[in-house]
């Protein structure tokens, strides 16, 4: 399973910002020193502050800040409602099934087990736990 690029750059995003909790920061800023596109940056924070993870704020002193504290923030939650389409393969969406075995297949349902241990294992997570080494982040930030 590989994660979207959006949904890489969301916790990305989420994990700068609980960096710097107590303060404003600007997508530029994110952007640059997280290495994503500012475009691409701009869509991910709009789907946040619509999912109440962030708060944006207009103006001349605006930007992006954290709505929540990064322990209520669970990363198996972010990952359901970033990822545009968590089905490994066809038969998981009925309406787009062309596989002639579906019926009695085992695959699908092994599949389907081990997304939802790989969406478990990240439902134990929060943005606090990934924040645990801050002036380590901060200095690779900064590199």
């Amino acid at each position: 399973m590989r994660l979207t690029r959006f949904t890489d750059n969301a916790l990305r995003c989420l994990t700068y910002l609980g960096l710097h909790e107590s303060e404003t920061s600007t997508v530029t800023d994110v952007a640059r020193r997280m290495s994503m596109s500012e475009d691409h940056l701009m869509k991910v924070v709009q789907r946040l502050a619509s999912l109440g993870y962030v708060e944006t704020i207009r103006g001349r002193n605006g930007g992006v800040r954290l709505a929540l504290d990064p322990a209520e923030i669970r990363i198996g939650t972010v990952v359901r409602q970033t990822e545009d389409n968590l089905n490994l393969v066809e038969c998981f969406d009925a309406a787009l099934n062309t596989c002639p075995i579906a019926a009695s297949c085992q695959l699908a349902s092994a599949l389907d087990e081990a997304l939802s241990a790989f969406l478990s294992v990240l439902d134990k997570y929060t943005l606090r736990d990934l924040l645990q080494q801050p002036r380590r982040l901060e200095r690779l930030l900064r590199a």
